[in-house]
């Protein structure tokens, strides 16, 4: 019977997360990061939301400062994608600590929300750019040309540049640990797309009928 409700506890958690913002982990102090808690971390990573873990049950904990190290230490290892999110401590039975995860989801959802200018996200490339230069397979450099956000909730960004495909995973996870800590993102998702300056022209290799311009239908309209 306990194990038909945990499934059902889980299954209900899963399905909330496709209709949340912000999704809050609750863990139990004692026994944390189960699988089930680290099934709805990952699909809340995935489907783009921002995400808060509480760890309940923190009022029966004897040596919190070596436990709250141990739980850092194990979050950062078993969910790498969500480095950053803030991990709350709670006691559901006295109340300590609820305000302090109440200000750690309006945060979340404020940056889950942050749109960076245009400008500002160019000055910034430049810079990574400079510190460290894109790879150059087969000697020719793969140019990063412009950056844009395209939406929030959560935040996505585009970069024109030249052989998108041959760009490794390895520096876009340098350009989105770098998102992140430069424009003060942690914890949520960030999305970032790299597209070949061809893709601006949708019509770029689609050959296409001319209409026929105003004079030319005047002089045939004449010569009938």
């Amino acid at each position: 019977m306990q194990e038909k409700l945990e499934k059902l506890s889980v299954s209900d958690g899963l399905r909330a997360v496709k209709f949340a913002e912000v999704v809050v982990v609750l863990l139990d102090a004692a026994i944390p990061f189960e699988q089930q808690d680290l099934r709805i971390a990952d699909l809340a990573e995935r489907e783009g939301r921002a995400v808060v873990i509480a760890v309940n049950k923190w009022d029966v904990e004897e040596d919190r400062q070596e436990k709250l190290r141990d739980l850092k230490e194990m979050f950062e290892r078993l969910l790498p994608q969500l480095r950053g999110a803030p991990l709350v401590t709670v006691s559901a039975l006295t109340g300590r600590g609820l305000d302090r995860l109440h200000a750690a989801i309006l945060r979340a959802h404020e940056v889950w929300n942050r749109r960076v200018p245009t400008a500002q996200l160019n000055r910034w490339l430049s810079g990574m750019l400079e510190q460290h230069p894109p790879p150059a397979p087969q000697g020719r450099r793969i140019r990063l040309r412009y950056m844009t956000q395209a939406k929030t909730r959560p935040p996505g960004f585009v970069v024109m540049c030249s052989h998108p495909e041959q760009l490794p995973d390895s520096y876009s996870r340098y350009l989105v640990n770098g998102l992140r800590a430069d424009f003060d993102m942690p914890g949520t998702p960030v999305r970032l797309h790299f597209r070949s300056q061809a893709d601006k022209n949708p019509y770029k290799d689609r050959k296409t009928k001319a209409a026929p311009s105003k004079l030319r239908k005047h002089k045939e309209g004449r010569r009938e």
